[in-house]
């Protein structure tokens, strides 16, 4: 399996790092490695003094493809929950400065932080998703799936292009504003639709 991550897809989180708001999705991907499997804690890596939290939809791939077309985007995925796209901050902006791939700062091991997965079917509408995450019982992202710069069907659509969509793929949709820092000992959950899907401890 492979993780699919789309950068800047909420036009406030783009402003809120001074990035463009970006014309076409804006792809990175994470090993299989960088995930992090729902309920287990997430230990603050050694090589950054800045790890953020970026909460965000993600869409479990339930159907091989290629060349999808966005009509026929919602055949391919059975499954949503949310997920923690974790950034170490610092790095990234060191690598960006020189012109470098960020990988180091985006694809660690426990980068990519899943909640618990809710089946969905053909019927459900995606464009309208609220989903919040907490920090220590704090609400610090509050955000809608109608805000995104690029809906689903779109980004399965683009993707599709470069990469064969495999079954089990993970595909992170983006972020809304509202990114952070994290210290050891916080303790992050998501809410879906009102619904805890997602909770991470940070060791």
């Amino acid at each position: 399996m492979k993780i699919i991550c789309v950068g800047r897809n909420y036009a406030d989180h783009a402003k809120e790092l001074s990035n463009d708001v970006p014309k076409e999705p804006v792809l990175f991907m994470k090993p299989k490695s960088a995930m992090l499997l729902p309920h287990k804690p997430l230990y603050y890596p050694e090589f950054t003094d800045d790890l953020h939290y970026e909460c965000e939809l993600v869409v479990r791939i339930c159907k091989n493809g290629k060349f999808i077309q966005q009509k026929f985007a919602h055949k391919y995925y059975d499954a949503i929950t949310l997920g923690i796209d974790f950034t170490a901050r610092d790095i990234q902006r060191k690598q960006q400065q020189k012109g470098l791939p960020w990988e180091i700062a985006k694809a660690f091991d426990g980068s990519a932080a899943v909640g618990d997965f809710r089946m969905v079917d053909e019927q459900t509408d995606l464009r309208h998703l609220q989903f919040q995450l907490h920090k220590n019982g704090e609400t610090v992202q509050n955000g809608n799936t109608a805000d995104m710069i690029f809906s689903v069907p779109q980004i399965i659509e683009y993707a599709s292009n470069f990469f064969t969509l495999n079954i089990g793929d993970l595909l992170f949709t983006g972020t809304p504003a509202g990114v952070g820092p994290v210290t050891v000992h916080d303790q992050l959950e998501g809410y879906l639709m009102g619904e805890k899907v997602l909770n991470v401890d940070i060791r």
